[in-house]
């Protein structure tokens, strides 16, 4: 392998690691204050469908970017009140998030476009990507977003506060912070990055909406979080680990004996086998926010 060839795989990297960065950052601040939204393949796949429809009515992709944010928030909103303000179950929540999108995306790319299954937009949808470097700019401000949760989880009283609901409810509940608000403004912060993240998807990387889009990027982020011990730095190495292990797959695809000797369904499941290693080797050893998962009830 020449330096050439390391770079390029570098690259491609980029672009593979960005949405599970994107998104394990934002389920870190989520879960940090207490809650648990498992509904991130839900967020991707109808934030990443807003996005090509929005890009193509405006023919500016950048207006499909913050259409993704904008119902990921959304979204995040929903499941936000569901979980802090009506005590409901989390993972129920996350789940029919899932199982809308699968629903909802598939009827909306026939019912837009005219398509079953799939849809590419047309070039001046799509996000430029860097001249010269040839990399997406949302993964220079993945980067950002990654630097600067960081420094406002743990450097600002924003930070502490989040931090605080997600270890002790009560405790933060005397002293006057508003726990269900925190908790909600979490949620949708992090659903915001996710629905960024399925942009990136659909009018960035891959270009296209399908109703497969993120494949399973949204659990491997969950997978993420739980290796960066809920710590946004840690998320990216973990997300460049995930990323590389999925561009490797890409490129094992392109080798020819390779691809002859191990059947392409096999080479699919390198991403998911290393989630499985690397997850496995940080279990008890990871420590969550103590009250994540439970709604906050007074006495």
């Amino acid at each position: 392998m020449d330096a050439e060839m390391i770079i390029e795989i570098l690259r491609l990297t980029t672009f593979s690691m960005t949405p599970l960065l994107l998104t394990a950052v934002g389920e870190i601040v989520t879960e940090r204050s207490g809650v648990v939204n498992i509904g991130l393949e839900g967020i991707m796949l109808i934030s990443g469908f807003v996005a090509v429809a929005v890009a193509e009515a405006t023919l500016n992709p950048w207006a499909g970017v913050l259409a993704g944010l904008a119902i990921g928030a959304f979204i995040g909103l929903v499941h936000g009140g569901i979980s802090a303000y009506l005590k409901g179950y989390q993972i129920i929540s996350g789940l029919g998030i899932n199982l809308f999108a699968l629903g909802f995306v598939a009827f909306g790319i026939e019912a837009v476009w005219g398509v079953r299954g799939y849809h590419t937009p047309p070039v001046v949808a799509k996000v430029p990507r860097i001249p010269m470097l040839d990399i997406s700019p949302i993964f220079v401000i993945a980067i950002l977003i990654t630097v600067l949760t960081h420094y406002m989880l743990f450097k600002t009283s924003i930070g502490l506060k989040i931090r605080s609901v997600g270890e002790n409810p009560e405790a933060a509940d005397v002293v006057g912070v508003n726990v269900e608000l925190v908790q909600l403004l979490a949620t949708m912060y992090g659903a915001s990055l996710a629905g960024l993240a399925g942009a990136f998807l659909s009018i960035d990387w891959l270009a296209a909406i399908t109703k497969e889009l993120p494949a399973g990027r949204g659990f491997i982020a969950l997978a993420i979080v739980n290796f960066a011990n809920w710590n946004p730095l840690l998320a990216l190495g973990g997300s460049t680990i995930f990323g590389f292990f999925w561009t490797l797959g890409e490129w094992i695809k392109n080798i020819g004996w390779l691809k002859a000797v191990i059947p392409i369904t096999l080479i699919n499941t390198i991403p998911y086998i290393a989630t499985l290693v690397v997850t496995a080797g940080v279990i008890g050893r990871s420590r969550p926010p103590r009250h994540v998962g439970r709604p906050y009830k007074r006495e």
